[in-house]
């Protein structure tokens, strides 16, 4: 190893101040003993090679714009969706809002973390590192908070020879935990071991190294004017220090964005000849374009929706069509894997027959005013929603009285009147038929 580990860690220390996932992945280790089996640090430095020859880690690949803006959006839009603690009653899902696990994840995670900031690190620690880590406490027997641990702090778990399995991981004060499966509330994303998921950055390392090398190249044809460079031309024979004098000369003078526009003086009857390069020429453009495509189908997002709009979407014509395909097939599976980490190990076996967890995406699905009222109309007079049910949809305050009761088209008659005072209806109809056929009397001869 060339690099001595306090140079390693100052470089960590530093790097841990740029932006990134959750503050640190590394600054945590400053200060702790590190040796040269602690996996989890040194992948989470150094990073993973790709076939680009660019180093794929947490940092890195974060610096790339597409992996920040899909990252950043599916952790920001299920982290804003409301999450709640249901018990089924005799078929009715009722908010169990005085379960200690509600309060948790809904309300207050831990001490130092909102639910909007907690979910935000767990999906994100799903997407960049395949696997969250969740450290559920208990007083008196339920729960009272979870702690967010940071994936590159957990070594990966194994199972014992009892045949539990074993998480261990160095906590901030660099002491050391072990924790058994019945401790750690471990969501795994997609893989083909039952006991971790894969790290996406690990399996897409070549996607990512490749838009990190057109990147760098794009921003160096930027550093140089944006020109691949010149030739200059003299009948006479120069010495190597001429050559490199006039290159430094011009390098100095005239390379570089700042320094275009200047007008170039020769001599000695030399003469420039430009050679360019544009980014259409060597296909810049369309090999950016082309990694942003990637790397949107590797956290399976629709480049529309990070601001790649070249080319139409094949998920749907309007809006709400798109965002039900967004979230059937992008936060759906992310959703699911969340509620049955909850319900696995934060509910004890008795009562996940009557509690579950569950992501309220319906505010996703809103679809224009126009369209909610036609909707609402047709709940309410199908005798499927209350007026009230819509006045709390559309966050206004419930009227009480007769808006709490179904109605259905037929005269707006409450769903459980149906039928009633049919036949009051019918001798009013008789009545008034034989109102209007009658003669008036002053007429009669």
């Amino acid at each position: 190893m060339n690099k001595p580990i306090k140079s390693v860690l100052r470089q960590a220390l530093f790097k841990s101040a740029e932006p990134g996932f959750v503050k640190s992945s590394l600054a945590g280790w400053v200060g702790r003993r590190i040796g040269l089996g602690d996996a989890s640090f040194w992948n989470g430095y150094y990073g993973t090679d790709s076939a680009s020859g660019k180093t794929v880690s947490q940092q890195t690949a974060l610096q790339l714009s597409t992996v920040w803006a899909c990252v950043r959006l599916i952790a920001e839009t299920l982290a804003t969706l409301p999450i709640a603690l249901y018990e089924d009653k005799d078929g009715v899902p009722v908010v169990a809002s005085s379960h200690p696990v509600h309060r948790v994840i809904s309300i207050q995670p831990n001490a130092d973390q909102t639910p909007v900031e907690f979910w935000e690190c767990v999906v994100a620690s799903l997407l960049l590192a395949g696997n969250s880590f969740n450290e559920p406490h208990l007083v008196g027997g339920e729960l009272s908070s979870l702690e967010f641990l940071l994936p590159q702090a957990v070594s990966p778990p194994r199972r014992t020879s009892n045949g539990a399995i074993e998480y261990r991981f160095i906590d901030s004060d660099g002491k050391s935990h072990t924790l058994l499966d019945e401790q750690m509330m471990h969501t795994r994303g997609f893989g083909t071991d039952p006991m971790s998921g894969l790290s996406p950055l690990a399996m897409g390392r070549n996607v990512f190294g490749a838009a990190m090398a057109a990147d760098e190249s794009a921003s160096k044809m930027f550093a140089n004017g944006m020109k691949l460079g010149g030739v200059l031309s003299t009948d006479q024979i120069l010495k190597p220090e001429q050559r490199n004098d006039i290159r430094e000369d011009m390098a100095a003078k005239f390379a570089g964005a700042v320094n275009s526009g200047k007008t170039m003086v020769l001599e000695a009857g030399m003469k420039y000849q430009q050679v360019s390069m544009t980014p259409e020429d060597a296909q810049m453009l369309q090999t950016r374009a082309f990694n942003v495509e990637e790397i949107c189908r590797w956290f399976r997002v629709p480049p529309w929706m990070v601001g790649h709009t070249s080319n139409s979407t094949s998920w749907g014509t309007g809006m709400e069509q798109q965002m039900l395909g967004f979230l059937s097939f992008t936060l759906l599976p992310w959703m699911k894997r969340i509620e049955q980490s909850i319900n696995r190990r934060l509910l004890r076996p008795d009562e996940r027959r009557r509690f579950y967890a569950k992501f309220n995406p319906e505010g996703l699905l809103r679809a224009d005013s126009a369209a909610r009222a036609a909707f609402y109309s047709s709940m309410t007079q199908n005798g499927i929603y209350t007026r009230d049910d819509c006045r709390i949809k559309e966050n206004l305050a419930p009227m009480g009285g007769n808006a709490a009761k179904l109605t259905v088209q037929s005269n707006m008659l409450p769903i459980d009147k149906l039928g009633e005072g049919a036949g009051d209806a019918q001798q009013a109809r008789s009545a008034l038929l034989d109102w209007l056929n009658e003669k008036p009397k002053g007429n009669q001869e």
